[in-house]
């Protein structure tokens, strides 16, 4: 009978090991895992795209392209990024830790339902709300429409009316769909706070605003800091709403140089440069959050008690936490199931059952893969916590914050260059061609959905496995289990509820992604997305509605979720006061 290195052998004498055993075991020392190398080529695959654009930003081609950008266009991309940006990032904090302020401190009318219903705004794409915005308020829209038969204005001499495809309706559009993920963190971070705390700050002298500024926010910091990167990262990610309102950034210049002006080189250096940003963007969260963890080191908690407002104020607060949700989802949902109405027949076509089938199949199949991976990761750096693997899974995360526009390059210039190297063996040596096998093909569109979202799947799974006590391991192993039958017989069963929510929360996502789904589809090959898209971008908006719909119907789903899961974050509330914590 063999037993385990380290094991203790019959009267508590060690076990007699022969050379082999001992050999295999010295060798076991620096010879990685099976789980650990399946990590680390995952890892890498992942990372092709990425180090495929700084490979095609540094091949030799035409010297004149980037001097020619840098002196016309890159100012306009760099300048116009830098002020999305800077006015969504403003909005969405000021909207997101607003209200998730007030419906953690304050009990008002509506309160119990705008817990949830601010986080709906999250299921509607930005490009959608923008060209249902788009209806609502141009020239020939209903608003400016009731506007001149009011004031009986008849051209747009006679009066000012705000621009809505222009740079600050583009923030605008975004920020309203956006903040739902600095409110979902800024208000787990209220939720986690003592109101000993708080109260210790009002014995200080500090006012209500006061204790706000100068002590919940600096506790949320940490969580806020993740949220504005979020956003940040998904305005960088926008494609259709910039194209939609004209405003020229780095992700719409680099569609223009690559795609337009046919220069490949040209396009994989402004996709270097909308590296740069998410390198920035990344190591600016992480410096926000470097040692600026907060704790409560007291022996009791006690549960924040939001105060009663009454009259005005209550008023107020209702009104303050409704208008997100009124312009962010009742009105663009409003006018979407307008649309679907009024142009059924039309839009219940064969086309779009066909549409609809491959948004579902390709979405369905890149949650799937990414939820194989993810839990392939997480499950390798729950057995083996070296330093090596922590970098491998931190390297296969980063696709989420890789821009659609970015991977497509990455993906179609390898992808591409495979398959003309395979082909031309082919005919030299079998005068057969074997045409394209990876770009241009649906496999391409499934890695880069895989690509981009892994870290949604990878996250999630790793947070469920991390609420499994490491002694459930230790007792299957005790009972004879593998790590495969480990995995497969305690953690898959114990664990199901973060599966469900890391295929949901990818799948969804897929369904909504645009950038990469246009840039890499297969020719005559449409999503609801793409679908949606092409009808708002030629400005038959009303027929877009049925697809819309169904887009912002299904990110519904995750949207409960959250809100789940922030209910459940409350349970320590329950305790009593004089429950000791730790």
């Amino acid at each position: 009978m063999t037993t385990e290195a380290g094991a203790i052998g019959p009267g508590g004498a060690p076990p007699l090991e022969s050379p082999l055993a001992d050999g295999l075991r010295v060798s076991r020392t620096w010879l990685p895992s099976l789980w650990t190398l399946g990590a680390a080529v995952a890892a890498t695959i992942v990372a092709i795209p990425v180090i495929a654009v700084v490979v095609m930003a540094f091949l030799p081609g035409d010297p004149t392209i980037w001097p020619h950008l840098a002196k016309t266009v890159l100012p306009t991309y760099v300048a116009n990024t830098l002020s999305l940006m800077g006015g969504v990032g403003l909005g969405t904090f000021l909207i997101g830790t607003g209200t998730a302020w007030l419906v953690t401190m304050y009990r008002f009318p509506g309160r119990g339902l705008f817990e949830w219903a601010l986080l709906v705004p999250l299921a509607v794409p930005a490009f959608i709300i923008g060209f249902t915005y788009t209806e609502l308020l141009d020239y020939a829209g209903p608003v400016q429409g009731v506007l001149r038969a009011l004031f009986g204005w008849t051209s747009p001499r006679e009066y000012w009316f705000p621009q809505i495809r222009s740079l600050g309706g583009a923030i605008t559009m975004m920020t309203l769909v956006l903040y739902p993920y600095v409110y979902l963190l800024a208000r787990s971070a209220f939720l986690e706070q003592s109101q000993c705390t708080l109260e210790v700050s009002r014995t200080l002298g500090c006012t209500p605003w006061q204790g706000f500024r100068r002590v919940a926010l600096p506790m949320a910091r940490p969580s806020l800091a993740v949220g504005l990167a979020l956003v940040l990262m998904e305005t960088l990610n926008d494609y259709g709403t910039v194209k939609l309102f004209g405003v020229q950034t780095l992700t719409n210049g680099l569609y223009n140089v690559w795609l337009i002006m046919g220069n490949r080189a040209g396009g994989a250096q402004v996709a270097c440069v909308l590296l740069v940003f998410i390198m920035v963007l990344i190591a600016l969260e992480r410096w926000a959050r470097a040692k600026k963890a907060y704790q409560n080191t007291g022996t009791r908690m006690r549960p924040v008690q939001g105060k009663r407002l009454t009259g005005p104020h209550a008023a107020l607060a209702s009104l303050a936490c409704a208008l997100p949700v009124l312009l962010g989802f009742v009105v663009p949902a409003s006018v979407l199931a307008r649309n679907a109405v009024l142009r059924f027949s039309e839009s219940w076509t064969p086309d779009f059952a066909r549409y609809a089938t491959n948004s579902l199949s390709l979405s369905l199949t890149a949650a799937v893969v990414a939820l194989s991976i993810g839990l392939f990761m997480a499950y390798a750096l729950r057995l083996g916590k070296g330093q090596a693997l922590k970098w491998f899974t931190r390297l296969a995360s980063l696709g989420y914050a890789v821009p659609g526009t970015v991977l497509a390059i990455g993906i179609l210039a390898p992808f591409g260059a495979f398959d003309n190297a395979l082909d031309g063996f082919m005919r030299d040596a079998f005068g057969v061609s074997t045409g394209l096998l990876l770009s241009g093909t649906l496999f391409a569109l499934v890695f880069a959905y895989v690509v981009r979202f892994l870290a949604l799947s990878y996250g999630t799974v790793e947070a469920g496995l991390g609420r499994v006590r490491p002694t459930v391991d230790m007792a299957a192993r005790t009972l004879g289990c593998g790590p495969g039958k480990v995995l497969l017989r305690v953690h898959l069963p114990i664990i199901k509820g973060s599966l469900l929510t890391a295929i949901l929360l990818v799948f969804v996502d897929c369904m909504k992604e645009l950038p990469a789904t246009l840039l890499l589809r297969p020719f005559n090959f449409d999503t609801l997305a793409t679908h949606v898209f092409q009808f708002a971008s030629s400005e038959q908006i009303e027929r877009a509605g049925l697809g819309a719909l169904a887009i912002v119907t299904a990110g519904l789903l995750p949207v409960i979720l959250l809100s789940r899961s922030i209910a459940q974050s409350r349970d320590w509330s329950h305790q009593t006061d004089d429950r000791p914590q730790g």
